[in-house]
């Protein structure tokens, strides 16, 4: 046994004279107003930054520890960054001005000899600064004396020469962080020690108690680093447990359809298709197989590069469930892409003919009523639709499985209504598709309690689409290859910036920038417009004159961001092109490249920031959407990316994503053989992990995850 973060080892003597603690969780649970000098409008302040009892200010960890040794006045060189502990020895100093600063100067000393402290453009400090008063200031010496970077007053310096910065709020100082910390410490072994003990010095992670004191209060770097390492594994391996703890509870809660191996009409299917799947295809179809015949419902995600066929995986699983005797449903999050879909599957079905209605706000009356009754009779087998399919008047009679396209823009509610359409005492089967490719590290965060599927291969035949910054300047001559490309018989699209405010602003845009266009530079052409505030019909008028070729140009919004299907589109000129995030800009560019001819995409900034010019460049620069999804969480982080409140993305105290992916991926990893090994993560061998993984990530943590 060592000390901590150190190569000494402990003699016999100081083992059998180490304390003996066992931790009380509950008194982690006191309110902070139980340390002193913290009053109700402290403790209001503190619950604003998320810190109400005892144990949530512990796990407030330092962002960064100051080296703030304290060096005699007298030992001062210029040009050095130092602190010192003095005292102030004039009267209280005023302020006064000189070439736009405000200046205030006292002398200060302590034992060894004296100078003058100066603050710039802090008048107010002055107010503080009477006779006596004892400061900790931090800053650098020169030939006045001694510039103040940093201050506090404080009886007593520190003990140690690295402190704590914690992070503060407006009403909640650093200063005042630490002064309660150090009260807190004394509650320290009560925290609980999640990691199984094996694992730990396999690792060589330090215990929990000792980390959290070392990473508060250390007494050297390393012991910083040390701290640091087994916080940062100890939460990514808690979050890791709560999500492989929620996927158990939700395959065990209850049992699937069994679907059994693929049949006859699956086979035929495939080879009526126009072309050879791919390799990722088929691993897909291979591991939904496996998934269909576990007896356990699935909770797959299906990730798909631009164009690379999630629509031909979906339809598979479709199918599957279709021949088994059990029924299908796709769900889109807008009537446009549902339609798309639709139009989509007439054309892969077409060689089978196998029957489907389409369901959304728009469906006529008569139409509708015939297909609800046909489905809950069970002769309707597949069905595609919007969020109309929950609606409690949808019955069907033995779903099976359910696709549940763009799953991130449809709320917990809206998809467990459809998970209770299944079969009674039973879990449909569930395929959740999403055209953002998603980063390995964070699919592992935001979809960790799901299977994941990545499609990254294109069809044999689509083409890169070339992408290009096009400043101002240049306008005229892209338009000119715009104009080159309609005559010789293409077509394109042209995209309106997002409009924050409204989407009815939006679409006003486009309608004036349709205008503007089929009067200015492309007025020896036909121009359509589509947008989200058009009705169902005007929309899919608007798609069918342009997919038929009636129409050159279609002016849009990102209303055709997915499912837009159009061959001989080969040019796509995207407005405000910074307003957009890195992984929309790729699915707009995905619109076109989807038949024989060399596409082009063309990016016109506005105004445009260091950062949303790294992003353009990226865009420009790379093709793969995989890795254009690394470069967007590295510039912009996850929460900004899918949304922390919205997907339920935890806010890690010290792990940072994704530089910690590599942690992150072993912290999976051990969950995984830990659960292999002792079939659940509740086994009494592995002690209090999943409570303390509950206490970390909230009381519900583990419960069954909706649909």
């Amino acid at each position: 046994m060592r000390s901590f973060a150190g190569a000494s080892e402990l003699s016999p003597a100081q083992l059998r004279d180490a304390p003996v603690h066992w931790p009380r969780p509950s008194a982690l649970d006191v309110s902070i107003q139980a340390l002193e000098g913290v009053g109700a409008k402290a403790a209001e302040a503190a619950e604003e930054a998320g810190v109400r009892t005892v144990g949530d200010l512990l796990q407030r960890f330092p962002r960064r520890h100051r080296d703030r040794t304290v060096v005699p006045v007298a030992s001062l060189e210029p040009g050095q960054k130092a602190t010192v502990a003095v005292e102030v020895l004039g009267s209280a100093p005023r302020p006064f001005r000189r070439r736009g600063l405000t200046i205030l100067t006292v002398k200060v000393g302590d034992e060894s000899g004296t100078t003058r402290a100066t603050w710039f453009n802090q008048p107010w400090v002055g107010q503080k600064l009477g006779p006596g008063a004892r400061l900790l200031l931090t800053g650098s010496a020169d030939k006045r004396g001694f510039r103040v970077s940093e201050y506090e007053f404080t009886e007593t310096p520190p003990d140690s020469g690295l402190v704590p910065v914690h992070p503060a709020t407006e009403s909640l100082k650093a200063q005042r962080l630490r002064q309660w910390m150090e009260q807190a410490t004394a509650s320290v072994p009560n925290t609980l020690e999640p990691l199984p003990a094996a694992l730990r010095v396999r690792r060589g992670l330090a215990g929990a108690a000792d980390a959290v004191k070392a990473v508060h209060f250390p007494e050297t770097q390393e012991e910083v680093e040390a701290a640091r390492e087994r916080l940062r594994f100890e939460e990514l391996f808690l979050y890791q447990a709560v999500l492989a703890t929620r996927k158990h509870a939700h395959r065990q809660a209850r049992p699937a359809p069994r679907l059994g191996k693929p049949g006859a009409p699956v086979g035929r299917w495939l080879k009526s298709l126009p072309f050879e799947p791919t390799g990722d295809q088929h691993r897909a179809f291979a591991e939904i197989d496996a998934d269909l015949d576990s007896g356990e419902p699935v909770q797959r995600l299906l990730m798909g590069e631009v164009g690379s066929g999630k629509t031909v995986v979906a339809v598979y699983s479709m199918l599957r469930a279709l021949e088994a005797g059990f029924q299908a449903a796709m769900m889109a999050p807008t009537e446009t892409l549902a339609e798309q879909h639709a139009a989509t599957l007439g054309k892969l079905l077409a060689e089978e003919a196998t029957p489907f209605a389409l369901l959304t706000g728009a469906t006529p009356g008569a139409r509708r009523k015939e297909g609800l009754e046909r489905l809950a009779t069970g002769e309707l087998g597949l069905i595609v639709g919007t969020h109309a399919l929950i609606e409690p008047s949808v019955r069907f009679a033995r779903l099976g499985l359910v696709v549940v396209d763009e799953q991130h823009r449809f709320g917990v509610r809206q998809r467990k209504a459809l998970d209770a359409k299944g079969v009674e005492g039973m879990a449909p089967h569930v395929l959740h598709m999403t055209a953002t490719p998603i980063p390995r590290t964070l699919s592992l965060t935001a979809y960790g309690d799901l299977d994941t599927t990545a499609l990254h291969q294109l069809p044999a035949g689509r083409k890169p689409v070339r992408t290009r910054i096009v400043e101002e300047k240049d306008r005229g001559a892209a338009y000119e290859f715009v104009r080159e490309q309609l005559r010789a018989g293409r077509q394109a699209y042209v995209v309106c910036p997002l409009v924050e405010e409204s989407e009815k602003l939006q679409g006003r845009a486009a309608e004036v920038e349709a205008e503007r266009l089929a009067t200015g530079e492309l007025r020896d052409f036909t121009v359509g417009v589509i947008h989200g505030q058009m009705g169902s019909a005007e929309k899919a008028a608007a798609m069918e004159a342009f997919a038929g070729g009636d129409t050159d140009v279609l002016v849009a919004t990102t209303v055709i961001e997915v499912g837009i299907d159009v061959a001989n589109a080969t040019v796509i000129v995207i407005e405000g092109a910074e307003r957009f995030g890195v992984s929309q800009l790729h699915q707009l560019r995905g619109r076109v490249g989807r038949g024989e001819h060399e596409s082009c995409c063309l990016l016109f900034p506005e105004d445009v920031g260091e950062m949303a010019r790294r992003r353009l460049q990226a865009v420009e620069r790379e093709s793969d959407g995989f890795k254009l999804a690394e470069v967007d969480l590295r510039l912009r982080g996850e929460g900004e990316i899918l949304g922390t409140r919205q997907h339920g993305l935890p806010r890690f105290a010290v792990a940072e994503l994704p530089e910690d992916g590599k942690v992150l991926e072993e912290a999976r990893g051990e969950v995984i053989d830990l659960l292999r090994k002792h079939g659940s993560l509740e086994a009494p061998s592995l002690g209090p992990l999943l409570e303390a993984a509950r206490r970390r990530f909230g009381a519900g943590a583990a419960d069954p995850i909706p649909l």
